[in-house]
């Protein structure tokens, strides 16, 4: 285990919390399906599950020294500094680095996210000069954004918009900058400070609620498995190397037999029926069903998907696009009405 993760209580050793951990590997296997929000009560291992995400990251290829360290893979999506040496017959140099989770912090202004473009210097050399920002750090990661509710909505729509585009657009005074920005984002939030504008909440993929456990043996395992790692980091985290390399195989597996995996017709079509049944506005949902039903079957090593895989990520897709009935604090979600759709079709 990397010296970086020391001192992280291992993703592996989560108790409990399946649906959260399930909706953070299907992102990171497809980041397509657009990011999660996990809503909870404090105390609930929302922020530790998504910072511990990043043991279980399968590492990647960057252009060595690039600011955005582009994927070599994918010329099309060079950033501008990558493009030109490429164009002008450069070979780029390459080099293998650790996936991270990047964290925004609450305080971040447009300029610090965005990043900013040096307009004296265009004026003086005619040479565009770009300041990276966390998007340009966020490309080919997981920007985690904690308490994502508090944050303005204008960043909250720039980081989605960034996230469904693939790119960061900045322009100042007439001077414009493009640079890649593909990246899973991942928010947590508690209810009870208050929640997303249902405009941008309909905007992620995924969505899940977590609770605390309720389960006496879960409830204890919790507990103890929490001393255990305060008392011996190290010796903890070593005894769950295995699980941790098991997880990171099998994401990194994922993502090569997902390009594989073809949707059968009768699958979009259970798709396109659960989304009337639950009147979902929009096609958004039935997308974001697929994706994630198939790379709940890449994750299993399966190159077919089946309903089995509709119902495994219904919850997850749907959920927060219900729409609530007044007075109600909840939207009318059943999983039974899932699994009797997909056993009509």
């Amino acid at each position: 285990m990397a010296s970086r993760h020391a001192m992280m209580f291992p993703f592996a050793a989560i108790v409990g919390q399946d649906l959260m951990k399930k909706a953070l590997i299907l992102n990171v296997i497809d980041p397509g399906i657009g990011g999660v929000l996990i809503k909870g009560e404090k105390g609930t291992a929302k922020s530790t599950t998504i910072r511990s995400l990043e043991q279980v990251l399968p590492k990647k290829e960057v252009v060595k020294g690039c600011p955005f360290h582009c994927d070599p893979r994918r010329p099309e999506g060079f950033c501008p500094y990558c493009a030109e040496k490429a164009a002008a017959g450069e070979k780029l140099e390459t080099e293998t680095v650790p996936t991270d989770v990047i964290e925004l912090p609450l305080s971040a202004t447009e300029d610090r996210v965005a990043g900013t473009l040096d307009l004296e210097a265009v004026l003086q050399t005619g040479k565009k000069k770009f300041e990276p920002g966390i998007l340009a750090q966020a490309n080919g990661n997981l920007l985690y954004v904690d308490e994502i509710n508090l944050l303005e909505d204008y960043i909250v729509d720039m980081l989605l918009d960034s996230a469904a585009m693939g790119t960061n657009y900045v322009e100042r005074e007439g001077v414009s900058f493009t640079h890649p920005a593909r990246f899973v984002l991942v928010g947590s939030m508690n209810p009870e400070e208050g929640d997303l504008r249902p405009q941008l909440l309909d905007r992620f993929g995924m969505s899940v609620e977590v609770k605390g456990e309720r389960d006496l043996a879960q409830r204890s395992e919790v507990v103890s498995r929490r001393l255990q790692f305060d008392q011996d980091p190290k010796t903890f985290t070593a005894s769950y190397e295995e699980e941790t390399a098991r997880i990171r195989d099998g994401i990194a597996n994922a993502r090569v037999l997902i390009k594989d995996i073809e949707v059968d017709r009768k699958i979009i079509d259970a798709a396109a029926y659960l989304s009337v049944y639950f009147g979902m506005e929009g096609h958004r949902a039935d997308i974001t069903m697929i994706r994630s039903a198939r790379a709940n079957a890449a994750y299993e090593g399966r190159r077919q998907v089946t309903k089995a895989d509709l119902e495994a990520v219904a919850s997850l897709v749907l959920g927060h696009r219900l729409k609530k009935k007044p007075f109600e604090k909840t939207s009318d979600y059943d999983l039974d009405d899932v699994h009797r759709c997909l056993e009509e079709i």
